[in-house]
C-alpha cells in the first residue's frame, strides 16, 4: 500500500482537459441540485405561506370552504400538538366582484386574524398594476348570495405574491369583516389552515401529517361538532408538486449524464496516461507487483484528478449559487415558473450526496482502462526498453 502510494504521487493525469471537463460536470451537477432545492423550498413555501399545508374543512366543502361555516374545535390545542404543527389558524374565503371604472373582475377575499384594521385590504401587486391602484386608494366589491351586498374597501398595501397562481391573487381583509358579511359567529370560519415545520413538507411528510390530522379531528369532534376533513396542499395544487418531481426527475438525468461524460472524460486521460508508463507497468510487475496492485496505482491517479475537478467545479457552482441567490440575476416568466427568477438553495446534505454518486460512479468507469494492465506483458516491454 506505501508502495503503491508513492509510485501513485509521482504520476499524474497531464490531460488538463479531463480536469475542466470533470470540474464543468460537477459545477452543473451541484447547480442542478441547488436549483431543484430552490423551486422546492420556494413553491412549497409559497404554498404554505398562501393556503397552509393542510386544511381543515366541513365533510361536504370545497377546498376554499362552503357555505355552512365550519366550528372552531373547543379542543383546538390538542390538533396543535401534532409533530409538526407550526400553528393553525381560522380563515374565512368569500367570492366577490370588483368594479373599478369600466372594468369588472372577479376576486377571493380571504379573512384572516393577521389583518386588523377594520374594512382594510391588501392587495397583490398584480390586481393594483392592472388597475392603477395604490396605497390609500378605496375600492368596491359586490358579494352575491342569497342577497347582494356591497362593500367599501380601503387599500393598506399592496404585496407581492410569493406564486404567480390564481391561489396567489388573494385579497386580505379582517376576518371579522367577513364573518360580519356571512352573518357568522366567531367560532365559525370557512376552514382551518395549518401550516406545518419546512421539514415536513414533501410528499410523504405531508401526508402522514395529514392523515394524523384528520384522526386527531375526528376523534376529538365534540358531540354537537361535525368532524373535520383533512385535506393535503397537494391536493389543491397537483399540478404545482407534479412538476417539482419532474424538476427532481431531471436532476437525477443531469446527474447520470455529467457522470457518464466525466467518467469518459477520464478514461482518455487515464488511458492516454497508461499508454505513456506502459514500461513502468512492465517494470512494477517483473518487481513482483501484481495486476490488482498496479491498477490500484493509477486507480490513485484518477481519483486524484477526479477529486481536483471535483473541487473545483463545487467551488464555481457554489460561487454562482451565492450570486445568484444575492442577485437574482438570472430572471424567469412566473406565468411559466410560478416565481420570478431561478431560485437556488444549497441543500448541503443533497450537494454532498450527489458529489459522492457522482465521485463513485466516476471511480467504477476508471475500472475500464485498468483492464488494460493485464494485457501488458513485462517481458517484452522491460526488454524494449
Amino acid at each position: 500500500m506505501q508502495a503503491g502510494g508513492f509510485i501513485a504521487r509521482r504520476l499524474r493525469v497531464k490531460e488538463k482537459m479531463a480536469v475542466v471537463a470533470i470540474a464543468i460536470s460537477f459545477f452543473v451537477i451541484i447547480v442542478a441540485v441547488a436549483i431543484s432545492a430552490g423551486f422546492r423550498r420556494e413553491i412549497r413555501g409559497g404554498v404554505s405561506a398562501i393556503t397552509g399545508d393542510v386544511l381543515l374543512t366541513g365533510p361536504s366543502a370545497d377546498l376554499t370552504g362552503g357555505a355552512d361555516p365550519v366550528r372552531t374545535p373547543a379542543r383546538l390545542q390538542e390538533l396543535a400538538g401534532v409533530r409538526g404543527v407550526e400553528r393553525i389558524e381560522p380563515v374565512i374565503y368569500s367570492a366577490g366582484i370588483l368594479k373599478i371604472g369600466d372594468d369588472i373582475q372577479g376576486a377571493l377575499f380571504k379573512g384572516t386574524a393577521a389583518d386588523t384594521v377594520s374594512m382594510g385590504v391588501r392587495i397583490p401587486a398584480t390586481l393594483a398594476k392592472r388597475f392603477g391602484l395604490q396605497a390609500g386608494d378605496d375600492l368596491t366589491a359586490w358579494f352575491v348570495g342569497e342577497k347582494t351586498k356591497v362593500r367599501k374597501w380601503h387599500v393598506l398595501s399592496v404585496y407581492e405574491s410569493p406564486m404567480a397562481t390564481e391561489a396567489g391573487q388573494l385579497l386580505y381583509v379582517p376576518i371579522g369583516d367577513l364573518r360580519r358579511l356571512h352573518e357568522w359567529a366567531e367560532d365559525e370560519a370557512s376552514l382551518l389552515e395549518v401550516s406545518l415545520d419546512p421539514r415536513f413538507r414533501d410528499r410523504t411528510a405531508l401526508a402522514e401529517r395529514t392523515a394524523e390530522l384528520g384522526w386527531r379531528a375526528t376523534s376529538l369532534a365534540g358531540a354537537d361538532e361535525d368532524p373535520l376533513r383533512a385535506v393535503a396542499a397537494t391536493q389543491r395544487f397537483p399540478q404545482l408538486f407534479d412538476w417539482l418531481d419532474l424538476i427532481d426527475f431531471n436532476v437525477y438525468a443531469i446527474l447520470l449524464l455529467m457522470t457518464v461524460v466525466a467518467g469518459f472524460n477520464m478514461i482518455s486521460g487515464l488511458l492516454i496516461l497508461l499508454f505513456r508508463h506502459v514500461s513502468t507497468i512492465g517494470t512494477l510487475k517483473t518487481l513482483g507487483m501484481g495486476d490488482r496492485a498496479v491498477a490500484g496505482v493509477f486507480l490513485r491517479v484518477g481519483a486524484r484528478t477526479a477529486a481536483i475537478g471535483m473541487a473545483a467545479g463545487n467551488a464555481l457552482a457554489l460561487l454562482f449559487c451565492l450570486v445568484q441567490g444575492t442577485t437574482h440575476w438570472i430572471k424567469l416568466n412566473p406565468e411559466n415558473y410560478f416565481v420570478s427568477s431561478v431560485p437556488v438553495h444549497v441543500d448541503l446534505p443533497g450537494v454532498l450526496v450527489a458529489d459522492a454518486a457522482a465521485f463513485l460512479g466516476i471511480l467504477l468507469l476508471l475500472l475500464i482502462p485498468t483492464l488494460f494492465i493485464s494485457r501488458v506483458d513485462p517481458a517484452r516491454t522491460v526488454k524494449a526498453e
